[in-house]
């Protein structure tokens, strides 16, 4: 991806958020441009506007970190698009692989034994491994009931992103399906900025603007977020509705890749439908497996 492109499209639509009266400025008249002037963040940024202007034409190459907190002040950036600014500015120093690591891996990704027996020890909830992404790279039983929709997709490994863009199921799996959209093209602008240079996220990025225009549309916007713990809502094909709490973990043996596990609220209708999944589950897995011939 065009670096200097992403620096200049995601500083001009942080600035286009912020309002002179969130600013702490007059909001003053005859205003040509949502939210603040470059003038205006200069002197929030105490920066020349000469230098934010080069800034924001996306040459972040050798710029300080007291600027950088200084511009993220300035446009009161959360956590998460501070995290993407300060990727943006390793990348434009090329310092990316040296300071975040990227995982160098085969495009057939497979999970280490010990992995897949830690997934399978949960029982009661789903827990699956997935990239920046969106790939389903491994799961237990109960994740792959719980997304048998997208593992019926033909593509290997299972993203879920092409699922949200491209599957009628997911309108259906996702009630507020708006809100999974935003915060799946979230993830991904994030991981682009992570690691400006995976071809695969390009692939993914080229293939769902071609063929989504609500992806085209959210992808434009450079949101991102950190998408660490919460609750979801889910209807799912065979028990219904579901509402489960989701823990994201960053994987410290495999740099990159996040554990989930999703569980639902002891004694609730989800805990008692996710048992119904689990039964399913397992009486799918049987009726798939070979029996042995009688010998009767």
């Amino acid at each position: 991806m065009d670096n200097r492109q992403e620096v200049r499209e995601f500083l001009v639509s942080r600035r286009a958020k912020i309002t002179p009266k969130q600013a702490g400025l007059p909001a003053g008249t005859n205003r040509r441009v949502p939210g603040l002037r470059r003038g205006e963040v200069a002197a929030l940024a105490d920066v020349s506007i000469e230098y934010y202007s080069k800034l924001e034409r996306g040459a972040l190459a050798g710029v300080s970190a007291g600027v950088l907190e200084a511009v993220c002040r300035a446009l009161q950036l959360d956590e998460a698009e501070r995290a993407h600014l300060f990727d943006l500015a390793r990348a434009a120093d090329g310092t990316s692989e040296i300071v975040r690591p990227r995982r160098r891996v085969a495009k057939q990704w497979t999970a280490r034994p010990s992995l897949q027996w830690t997934l399978d020890t949960v029982s009661e909830g789903c827990a699956f491994v997935r990239n920046g992404r969106m790939d389903l790279l491994a799961a237990n039983r109960l994740a792959r009931a719980f997304y048998a929709d997208v593992y019926a997709g033909p593509h290997r490994p299972p993203n879920l992103a092409r699922f949200t863009f491209l599957d009628d199921n997911a309108h259906r799996f996702y009630p507020d399906w708006g809100l999974f959209a935003d915060t799946c093209v979230a993830i991904l602008r994030t991981e682009a900025g992570r690691n400006p240079h995976d071809k695969e996220l390009h692939d993914l990025v080229g293939e769902l603007s071609t063929r989504s225009d609500e992806f085209r549309r959210r992808w434009s916007a450079h949101n991102v977020r950190h998408h660490g713990t919460g609750m979801k809502t889910f209807h799912h094909p065979v028990v219904g509705r579901l509402t489960l709490a989701y823990e994201g973990l960053e994987m410290a043996a495999e740099p990159g890749l996040t554990l989930t596990i999703y569980a639902a609220e002891p004694g609730s209708p989800s805990e008692e439908a996710l048992r119904l999944l689990a039964s399913w589950a397992a009486a799918q897995e049987t009726d798939s497996r070979p029996r042995a011939l009688s010998t009767d």
